[in-house]
């Protein structure tokens, strides 16, 4: 009855006042870092290198076709709210929502026991958390720290290294096989290379799997927009929980001053549509952010021009 009194409440309040910055502090929004004295590549790259967290020793993923959104523990309202809005904002990065009925590959479980939640489902299902092969995980001491976090919303996600070409698993997981089982080949997966290149890889990173796990003892301040779009923010994209964007304009900021950020701005959206439009081919795995840097120039500036034209046409 509390969770479902709570999520009602969260539910109804659906936008938020806007509030001045503290005294001394100062919060960069994408349309005016022009301004400010710093070039805007350095504000980007700034933002990259603090909020993309790939996995050990791989570039940054991204989903690669349909993702499916599902929300346990929710009532029915609430539940399809955030699972709406979810696809929606997949939808504008152009991934194809799921079928109706689909097995969610974004799971969204709101709890007030968030650590009690986190292990279970680890001790339940590990091999799920900690797959075992090279790239696919951030590791055990994450795992650890993801069962015992303080955060109002935690996450996990797994990728997949992939032929860019056929989608096939670049890489072995362990147990599995193919065929009959009684090959080597059938559990080491075949990739066809080809030509080689030391500037360009044949393998790119897929998003196979993302848990979100909801703390309802810290959702009093925040909206059913804002916790909607956060996680939106952290399944479409690999996200540090540790990431400090105190200066940006961000929803990651969200549960630090909610009234500062009523939805997804304009940094987070140019982040995920960069992300989204970037090359993923290029073999240095820190090419890779530069890659999705110079995308994110792109998108803001595609930003830019639609509002300088919407002001012209006032």
């Amino acid at each position: 009855m509390m969770i479902a009194l709570a999520l009602a409440s969260l539910l109804a309040t659906t936008s938020a006042e806007v509030q001045e910055p503290s005294p001394g502090e100062t919060v960069t929004h994408l349309q005016e870092v022009e301004v400010i004295g710093r070039p805007l590549d350095d504000l980007i790259q700034g933002f990259v290198n603090e909020v993309a967290a790939p996995n050990r020793g791989r570039q940054l993923a991204r989903w690669p076709g349909p993702v499916c959104v599902g929300a346990g523990n929710l009532i029915p309202e609430t539940a399809q709210f955030v699972v709406d809005r979810v696809s929606t904002v997949a939808a504008d990065m152009g991934l194809r929502p799921g079928a109706p009925g689909c097995r969610p590959n974004i799971l969204i479980v709101a709890t007030h026991d968030p650590d009690g939640m986190a292990q279970q489902m680890v001790a339940q299902r590990r091999r799920h958390f900690l797959m075992g092969g090279s790239g696919m995980d951030r590791g055990r001491s994450r795992l650890n720290a993801f069962q015992t976090s303080d955060q109002p919303v935690r996450w996990w996600a797994i990728s997949m290294p992939v032929d860019s070409d056929t989608g096939q698993r670049a890489v072995r997981v362990p147990g599995e096989c193919q065929g009959s089982c009684s090959s080597i080949y059938d559990f080491a997966p075949i990739i066809s290379v080809r030509t080689p290149s030391q500037l360009h890889s044949q393998i790119v990173d897929d998003m196979s799997r993302v848990v979100v796990i909801i703390d309802m003892n810290q959702m009093e301040d925040v909206t059913a927009l804002q916790l909607a779009d956060y996680v939106a923010m952290v399944s479409l994209a690999q996200i540090d929980p540790e990431a400090d964007t105190g200066r940006y304009a961000s929803i990651l900021n969200v549960f630090e001053d909610p009234g500062m950020t009523p939805s997804l701005t304009d940094w987070d959206l140019a982040y995920l549509q960069g992300l989204y439009d970037a090359d993923r081919t290029r073999a240095i795995p820190r090419a890779s952010r530069f890659e999705v840097a110079s995308s994110i120039r792109r998108a803001h500036e595609r930003l830019r021009t639609r509002t300088d034209a919407d002001d012209s046409s006032r």
